[in-house]
């Protein structure tokens, strides 16, 4: 049992520690690993753009007339932008390919451009067509970007609470059993991880993106530090009768634990 979850915490620890230091090791690890995710979220947030476009300058005589031509002809409008979607995807491999490429000068610029934040307003609608290609590199930035946060993090925060079930085990020992709550949380949270990334890796990208859900494995992390903190400061209380009721409600009375 000790053996068991010692090794639970060291396989994790190197495990999410290994990850952790790639992102930083090999700069297009992140990006490379992401590379039909971004796509899809360049995708997604052009697409969105595109929907959102709005005319401006309307006091102007050319926005008067644009202004009067999107009122009367909303459907060639439409026509228009679903054009302009098609069109994006057609440049999409293009800038993918071109962004990835860590040696490019355009990297800089478009992280320059990320940083004083890309306007895409328009005073014709042709004019969209012209800057597709600067919105969709600025976009690969922005989220490449995020995407390698994230994942530090998520590496990160996964490493050090590993890390600390290791560290835990060696100096709560009376405690092993009480160690089995978190470290079988952990366990099968980065045993879901794994058959995410190796059969969804989309998915598990998603996740560790998408705030909420980020926040929401924090808390996870959160209540595992929580039961490791119980276990260490409390004399395991309140992991003992969380883990007593659990056997209680399966019928496993004989078996309790005892504050230690």
């Amino acid at each position: 049992m000790k053996l068991t979850l010692r090794s639970i915490g060291l396989i994790g620890t190197l495990l999410f520690g290994m990850l952790f230091s790639i992102t930083f090791k090999i700069p297009g690890f992140v990006e490379e690993m992401g590379k039909d995710f971004i796509q899809y979220q360049i995708k997604k947030k052009t697409d969105h753009k595109i929907e959102q476009v709005k005319l401006n300058n309307k006091d102007s005589k050319l926005g008067k007339i644009a202004a009067a031509l999107y009122k009367n002809n909303q459907k060639k409008i439409d026509k228009f932008k679903e054009q302009l979607k098609n069109k994006a995807q057609e440049k999409m491999a293009e800038v993918v390919s071109e962004m990835s490429d860590l040696s490019c000068e355009c990297r800089k610029t478009y992280s320059e451009t990320l940083k004083k934040g890309f306007e895409f307003k328009l005073i014709s609608l042709q004019s969209a067509n012209e800057k597709l290609t600067d919105f969709m590199k600025s976009k690969y930035m922005e989220i490449s970007t995020e995407l390698k946060r994230d994942v530090r993090i998520f590496t990160g925060s996964n490493a050090i609470i590993f890390l600390l079930l290791l560290l835990v085990s060696f100096l709560k020992p009376q405690a092993i059993k009480h160690l089995f709550l978190p470290g079988i949380l952990l366990f099968t949270a980065t045993s879901i991880g794994t058959i995410f990334y190796i059969f969804e890796q989309n998915w598990l990208l998603t996740i560790i993106y998408n705030n909420y859900m980020g926040f929401a494995y924090l808390g996870f992390i959160g209540v595992v530090f929580a039961f490791l903190c119980d276990i260490v400061f409390n004399e395991c209380k309140i992991t003992s009768e969380v883990v007593n009721g659990i056997f209680e409600i399966f019928g496993h009375t004989e078996i309790a634990l005892t504050p230690c």
